[in-house]
């Protein structure tokens, strides 16, 4: 029977945003092309139309981006915090006031649903710029001595999964602290980092304080092991997060890496059953499940597994798939072919050992790059898809009996980036959150973000915090 509350499409029009044709690297306060002609193309994986060309870094740009921002140097880290802190405002204003337009870039390049870019995205990148304005005159205050410095010039490379908010993570707290920034935004979503270039000009930045430089790996490379480059952050995969550890061992650079993570989200049988279904969907199916701190290992009490199972599985089943401007829209595409070739290959892997694989009806788009959303029962801790970060919207399910093994299984991963706790009893959230070697754990909630609060992890999910107080140090010489 068809239901009398049907879906009409509320898409977001595309036409708030103007997209060029092609865009160069920002350098020195100006768009100027790669010294050696090269651009690449980047597509919206929703329909895998091209949205425009852009030019490709390589070492003699990143050199030229180096010199600019250390030649700005000079002047912003003597600037008093107070001045710093206007051009912050004034960043975080404009943000607010773009926020339409950027949202629907960000939907458009990465292929996130407009309600999660409009809603969840812009919001919190203005807050971070806000946030971290209103540290930059009081860094005395800030817990780290009298008259903290400045590092220098900071080498940033961010992921294609929260595009604009990743840069908003690094940007903000280099630029209050007085440190001036070369970013290098992942190749497959370049077009927000580029339209954030223009509203550092719109809000009168000082030229050389932010570069942005677009390209593949061997650009981030030259980046992070550029002589003069002081700082070095990087947010991504735990493999090019190694590597770049290993490149900068031995120099006086100081580094902070957010990578990946494999997210326990634990369910006790006292649990508010509808809430934790939500927060669930919340963990894993939020932007695809491409969310390095996502709940992608549920751990469900054996006594309410059953009654868990079946409403994860009612809930999933009314998830909209589809175009990603659709205010409507709950699941988008996945951001690539490499990575939804990663996703499937994962997929069959836990299918061959033996899990049950259950997914959600829904009928996926032609075109584009798409995954339905997908859960794994009968799930043991040395399954592929129990042990491996897939980085897409497939959740594998365990059980436990007793507190004890829920912490022992949430803790037997080498990750250690986000959890999650479900219980009505807040002495048990205290207790099992004390035992977790996790570097955020969230309580009867999942995915809640806040610039006022560090996020970073343990073992191989990185090292350094973001964010809060705790995310000023990193660019500080303390």
């Amino acid at each position: 029977m068809a239901s009398a509350f049907e879906y009409a499409p509320a898409p977001e029009s595309r036409s708030v945003v103007d997209i060029a044709p092609s865009y160069g690297l920002f350098i020195d306060g100006e768009f100027t092309e790669a010294a050696d002609g090269k651009v690449f193309k980047t597509v919206s994986p929703s329909t895998e139309e091209v949205l425009s060309e852009v030019a490709q870094a390589g070492a003699a740009d990143v050199d030229r981006a180096v010199k600019a921002a250390r030649k700005a140097f000079e002047k912003w880290s003597a600037l008093p915090g107070s001045e710093r802190a206007k051009y912050l405002f004034r960043i975080a204003r404009i943000i607010q006031e773009r926020s339409r337009e950027l949202a629907v870039l960000e939907t458009l390049d990465n292929g996130k649903p407009i309600k999660e870019t409009r809603d969840a995205d812009l919001p919190l990148v203005a807050a971070h710029f806000f946030y971290y304005a209103g540290w930059a005159d009081k860094l005395d205050h800030a817990g780290y001595g009298a008259d903290p410095r400045p590092l220098g010039v900071a080498g940033q490379v961010i992921p294609w999964n929260f595009p604009l908010l990743m840069l908003a993570w690094k940007i903000a707290p280099a630029l209050a602290t007085g440190n001036t920034v070369v970013l290098k935004p992942a190749e497959t979503t370049p077009l927000s980092a580029l339209f954030f270039a223009d509203i550092c000009r719109q809000a009168g930045l000082p030229k050389g304080v932010v570069n942005i430089l677009t390209g593949y790996g061997d650009a981030g490379q030259a980046l992070v092991t550029h002589p003069d480059v002081n700082k070095v952050a990087f947010t991504g995969s735990t493999a090019v997060g190694k590597a770049i550890a290993r490149s900068v061992a031995g120099t006086e650079k100081k580094v902070t890496l957010e990578l990946g993570g494999k997210g326990a989200n634990i369910v006790f049988d006292d649990a508010p059953i509808d809430q934790a279904v939500e927060g669930i969907v919340t963990g894993i199916f939020f932007n695809q499940g491409q969310v390095c701190c996502a709940g992608s290992r549920l751990l469900v009490q054996e006594s309410v597994q059953d009654e868990v199972l079946d409403a994860l599985k009612r809930r999933l089943a009314t998830l909209r798939l589809g175009d990603p401007l659709d205010k409507n829209t709950d699941i988008g595409a996945i951001n690539s072919a490499e990575q939804l070739a990663r996703i499937t290959a994962l997929v069959e892997t836990g299918e061959a050992e033996g899990a049950e694989r259950w997914s959600a009806p829904c009928e996926l788009p032609s075109s584009g790059y798409w995954f339905a959303p997908t859960l794994f029962t009968n799930v043991t801790q040395a399954h592929t898809v129990a042990r491996d970060e897939i980085f897409g919207p497939v959740l594998s399910v365990l059980s436990f009996r007793t507190p004890d093994e829920a912490v022992a299984k949430a803790n037997n991963s080498q990750y250690g980036l986000s959890a999650g706790i479900w219980t009505e009893k807040g002495s048990r959230i205290l207790a099992v959150a004390n035992k977790l070697r996790a570097g955020v754990v969230w309580a009867n909630t999942f995915n809640k973000f806040d610039p006022t609060s560090p996020f970073g992890g343990y073992k191989e999910s990185g090292y350094g915090r973001e964010g809060g107080r705790h995310g000023l140090e990193a660019y500080l010489d303390v």
